[in-house]
């Protein structure tokens, strides 16, 4: 684990590098997650030197003082900011709460990526009513909620269940909260027409949380936009499929490596 210190806090990395003389990936997680989650995308090091990172509050990064919405979205990108100015990393990769971070950076920041991905995410990413309810009344009843079958998990390894529920409670009821209530007030549909990266919209078949159509706007409303499907996976497919989805990711950047 790396450090990278910025805006008074200090926020945690890995960096895996296999020799890969491609741009180095950021991949960005979603609410309540860590770095950890993107352990599947290390076979892509052999092309890509691939950097994981913990937003603020999680994992082993130090908190901001951040309120949910556009603060905490302002701050997680200062994070994601902070980390590609260390590594030089020119490729983003977001994942849910990650990828509104990334489409916040697109659209209102100076970096400008080689290329995104997006991964279980939206241009719109509203929360249903109950889930925000449980997340400030009954942390536990909202972790389990998002563990029924094709929310997180299509069908995962029961030891991968129960690692993703570990992480969430390690994270904590206040910052997952923040996260989802910063997902729940996120809306750039109006503005998807501004952005001029590649982008890869990837998708789970079964994703119940940010559905197929979700993926297929993005893919339409950006300019050249590409679109993606991982089958028998849902909102975590990079977790629950890892082999397929780095094919996808793979075969993507090297149309814009060409």
């Amino acid at each position: 684990m790396q450090t990278v210190s910025h805006h008074g806090r200090e926020t945690a990395y890995d960096s895996v590098d296999r020799g890969g003389d491609g741009p180095p990936i950021c991949c960005i997680h979603g609410s309540g997650g860590a770095r950890d989650i993107w352990t599947g995308q290390y076979s892509l090091a052999d092309r890509y030197p691939i950097v994981t990172m913990d937003l603020s509050g999680h994992g082993d990064s130090s908190d901001a003082d951040a309120s949910p919405g556009y603060t905490a979205l302002s701050a997680y990108a200062d994070d994601v900011l902070a980390v590609v100015d260390e590594t030089d990393a020119e490729i983003l990769l977001g994942n849910s709460l990650g990828g509104a971070v990334v489409l916040h950076i697109l659209l209102e920041r100076e970096f400008e990526p080689t290329a995104v991905v997006l991964t279980g995410t939206g241009a719109r990413l509203g929360v249903l009513d109950d889930l925000l309810t449980w997340l400030k009344s009954d942390f536990e009843r909202a972790v389990e909620f998002l563990h029924q079958p094709d929310r997180l998990f299509h069908d995962p390894d029961p030891e991968l269940r129960e690692r993703s529920i570990e992480r969430m409670h390690e994270c904590g009821q206040d910052v997952t909260r923040r996260d989802f209530l910063t997902c729940h007030e996120f809306d750039v549909r109006d503005q998807l027409a501004e952005i001029d990266a590649p982008v890869l919209a990837v998708y789970g078949e079964f994703d119940r949380l940010t559905p197929p159509w979700f993926h297929e706007y993005l893919a339409d409303e950006i300019d050249g936009g590409e679109l993606a499907e991982i089958e028998d996976a849902s909102h975590l497919s990079m977790r629950e499929r890892p082999s397929a989805f780095n094919s996808a990711v793979d075969e993507f950047l090297a149309t814009i490596d060409n």
